[in-house]
């Protein structure tokens, strides 16, 4: 089997807020679907952390690389694309296409043996995941209302992120903190982003310190990227700090990049994104770099439905893994899979059990997000 064609579109229209402070528009591209097509007519899908015109970019420079190399052989082949670019922005642009090429992959490895990819990746502890709702937050008033919308879906678990937190007041933090306890109630699972990748976040040491005993009050499970994404240094003291667990990692890229970060034991649990790390083959890998150095691995899922299974096959492959992110109210989560998410009466997912990552792509959907017509093969 080879590769012929690989072709890329970007979805836009319904691009849910990020809470950035140079806020995302519905029009704005930051998720791209990619396909990678076989001379034996079989499909992979993968999706990728970044607009389109840079994913498009990144694969005029990688062709020559995958055109004709075997899908069936994700890891070496992702480990050929990532050697080659060495010079071209290690972790960047370059690294997040090649994430969506690698989820694509192993989709194919999966089809054509005719097995899941969590089985493909050495066995399924699990065959079902607790997501946790993932929301912006919003004024006290305003997010209670929604997290009881949320809550009468089936949720367990929430995390609430970003918004006005750490960017008004602390008494404002505590008053968004408390509705949304209070909203989902005492014993569902309640996390808290603070959403310290923002451009100039501002908050310190000391503040991320106060805060994660407020938080611990209200029972918060753990408190995530309270500081900025490169501050290796004051995460290994705040987690020292910390009577809950200091989460993050969304924005590293290639596993290189976590050693320093599992190895110093800056964060209690590590959070890759598969669709920006360098994909399934990548992200697996730290999963084993988080497990030996006693940290939790939970995957980053604020994405796609594509990245969202690719999510659950990592979660069932790995030992201590029972959680994913899933974004709510997002079209390109809800809308772009023939067959709904949907949750059981314990509020978990089922992992896709048929081959490859297990979902079928609504093609009428996709074309509506992204303005291009694939094929179903």
């Amino acid at each position: 089997m080879k590769i012929v064609k690989i072709k890329a579109a970007g979805l836009r229209g319904c691009t849910p807020e990020g809470g950035w402070a140079n806020e995302i528009k519905p029009q704005d591209c930051v998720h791209t679907l990619v396909a990678v097509f076989t001379d034996e007519g079989i499909t992979g899908w993968g999706s990728v952390f970044t607009n389109d015109g840079l994913v498009q970019a990144a694969l005029q420079v990688l062709e020559p690389l995958y055109v004709g190399e075997n899908p069936q052989e994700p890891e070496r082949v992702s480990e050929k694309l990532h050697a080659n670019t060495f010079w071209m922005g290690r972790g960047g642009t370059i690294t997040h296409t090649i994430s969506g090429i690698d989820i694509a992959m192993w989709d194919i490895l999966g089809k054509t043996t005719g097995q899941p990819v969590g089985r493909l990746l050495g066995g399924c502890y699990r065959n079902r995941v607790l997501p946790y709702a993932s929301l912006l937050m919003r004024k006290p008033g305003a997010l209670a209302e929604h997290l009881i919308a949320i809550r009468e879906q089936g949720f367990r678990a929430f995390k609430i992120g970003w918004g006005p937190f750490g960017r008004q007041s602390d008494a404002m933090d505590e008053q968004i903190v408390r509705a949304a306890r209070e909203a989902v109630g005492s014993e569902a699972l309640l996390m808290v982003d603070a959403g310290g990748s923002d451009a100039f976040w501002h908050r310190s040491f000391k503040w991320a310190v106060r805060t994660a005993r407020m938080l611990a009050d209200f029972g918060v499970y753990w408190f995530e990227e309270p500081l900025p994404p490169d501050n290796l240094s004051n995460y290994v003291l705040l987690r020292q700090n910390s009577p809950l667990p200091i989460a993050g990692g969304e924005v590293l890229t290639r596993r290189q990049s976590f050693v320093p970060w599992l190895q110093g034991r800056a964060l209690d649990i590590v959070q890759p994104d598969v669709t920006k790390v360098g994909g399934i083959s990548e992200e697996r890998r730290i999963a084993w770099m988080a497990e030996e150095n006693g940290i939790r691995f939970i995957p980053h899922g604020w994405n796609t439905a594509v990245g969202l299974a690719a999510d659950l096959h990592l979660a069932s492959a790995s030992r201590d893994t029972d959680m994913v992110e899933y974004l709510t109210g997002s079209p390109f989560i809800d809308d772009i899979v023939e067959n709904k998410w949907q949750l059981d009466d314990n509020g978990m997912l089922v992992v896709p059990n048929g081959p490859g990552l297990g979902i079928s792509l609504n093609l009428d959907a996709v074309e509506k997000y992204t303005g291009q017509r694939f094929s179903s093969s």
